[in-house]
Parts: C-alpha cells; structure tokens; sequence
C-alpha cells in the first residue's frame, strides 16, 4: 500500500474536479456561447457556416466533457477545435472549375456588403473609440465588444452601474459626432 506523498497537492486535486464552474455542459454552453459564436464567425465568412462550425466543435467538446479534468480552460478547448474543425473543412473542400466564355462576375451590391467598407468603417470605429478618455473607452470596450452586461461591466471596473450607464451614455455621444464616423451615416 502505498501513501500519497504530497496530500495537499492531491487533495486540491480532487476538490478541483469537484468544484466546478460549469456543472453542466447545457450551463457552460448558455455562459459561453455568445463569445464563442464570435470567435466562429472570425473564422468563416459566412454566419451560417459560424453556427455549424461552433455546433461541430461543442459536439466535439460534450463527447470529451467528463474528460477534461480543468474545466477553467474549456474556452480554450472549444477555441483548439473550432479551429481545428475548420481547417479540417478547408482541407476537404473540393474546387471545381468550370471553363466559360466570360467571367461570372456578381453584380456590384450597393450599400454595406462590401468588406472593403465593412473594414473602413471599422477603422474609423477602432480610430473614434481610441480617441475616447481611458474610462470611457474600457467601458465601451467591455460592453458592446466583449458584450459584457452593465452589472458585469461595473463589477470588472469596480464602479457603479450608474457610472457605466452614464459614461457609456457619455462616450455613444462622443462617438455620434465623429465626424470620421459621419460617412458611415
């Protein structure tokens, strides 16, 4: 028989495995699913491929659930097989080409399909918020790009909802007068 030789270490162990912040994968996926439809959507062009793609990797993630033994690094386990997932697919996809008289080109779409646009105005959006105060801009940060709620905001700040309610208030006012951000109007 033998004794462990370092009883805490095993013991954290143990009490780790047992408290964890997910109990389930239905709560871990209501928690994360948002920022990890984000993370999908970076990966594809598409947001319906997004969705399959994020679909594909929590199924991957739910047959693996009782393994994995840190349950803080999920996000990076479902990250490593959206990733994996896609370029799986790039690597499968079959390329057909078809000779033809003329080009098949789309017609111009007008208004804001094009990523030429879609990527200047995110320029200009980047540009406007870095030009906010230091305050306002983590606030506008944390709300609307990581997608945290008003109490989450305040509570990662340290501040009252009330001053991220107004600060944020204060800094949309801000960005609405850009007038870099005017020709997006």
């Amino acid at each position: 028989m033998t004794t462990p030789v370092c009883t805490s270490a095993s013991d954290a162990a143990v009490s780790a495995r047992q408290t964890r912040p997910y109990p389930s994968f239905a709560s871990y996926v209501r928690a994360r699913q948002p920022v990890l439809l984000r993370t999908a959507r970076s990966l594809t062009a598409n947001p319906s491929d997004a969705e399959d793609l994020l679909q594909t990797a929590l199924a991957k993630t739910y047959v693996a659930w009782e393994r994995i033994e840190d349950h803080r690094a999920l996000d990076g386990y479902v990250r490593r097989a959206l990733l994996n997932t896609r370029t799986s697919q790039w690597r499968k996809r079959r390329v057909d080409e078809f000779v033809c008289d003329e080009l098949p080109e789309p017609e111009p779409v007008g208004g804001g399909d094009d990523p030429t646009e879609r990527q200047a105005l995110h320029d200009a959006m980047w540009r406007a918020i870095m030009k906010l105060p230091a305050r306002q801009r983590a606030m506008v940060v944390l709300r609307y790009y990581e997608d945290l709620s008003e109490v989450q905001t305040a509570e990662v700040l340290g501040v009252s909802v009330g001053t991220v309610k107004s600060a944020v208030s204060r800094a949309l006012g801000k960005l609405r007068e850009d007038p870099e951000l005017d020709v997006a109007r």
